[in-house]
């Protein structure tokens, strides 16, 4: 059986639904996985081309795949209209991560079910994380609040993570 888990960072008290924002991202790390399918780049682009064709992505240009040598992974990358989906196996570690970023928002892909079914995850974490998004003058990093770029930072008032 899959561990599932399942982590939003919509935890800083505002209605996610109120809020402007750049886009959404989801951060997936897989773990257990089967070391040979982790070297598998035939698998591991099917993987990123099944996540693509599910969600209606448009890829731009030619994806970049490679399969590093001897009992090296794959690193896949994907540029997107949308913005991007990136893979990176460590047969080693017997790990495997991901990153989807969208501009808009989409319906999210069963991560812990396809990845345990094509890679054989023992466990699948997947963090969804709004971008962007403005509170005021202050951009939201997850729970905590960051100063825009082009103010300036009393280090007194930082906030700790």
């Amino acid at each position: 059986m899959i561990q599932r888990q399942v982590v939003s960072s919509e935890i800083s008290g505002h209605a996610p639904e109120a809020e402007l924002s750049t886009g959404v991202e989801w951060v997936i790390d897989a773990l257990d996985c089967d070391a040979d399918r982790l070297r598998d780049l035939e698998l591991v682009t099917r993987i990123c081309e099944q996540v693509v064709v599910d969600l209606g992505l448009k890829v731009i240009g030619r994806p970049q795949v490679h399969r590093f040598g001897g009992p090296g992974g794959v690193t896949a990358l994907y540029m997107l209209s949308e913005s991007h989906l990136a893979c990176h196996t460590y047969p080693e570690h017997r790990v495997a991560t991901f990153n989807l970023y969208c501009c808009r928002q989409r319906r999210a892909w069963d991560w812990p079910e396809r990845l345990g079914s094509m890679l054989l995850a023992g466990s699948v974490t997947t963090r969804q994380v709004s971008r962007g998004v403005r509170d005021g003058d202050r951009v939201r990093d997850g729970d905590r609040a960051l100063v825009a770029p082009s103010t300036e930072v009393d280090p007194s008032t930082e906030v700790d993570r």
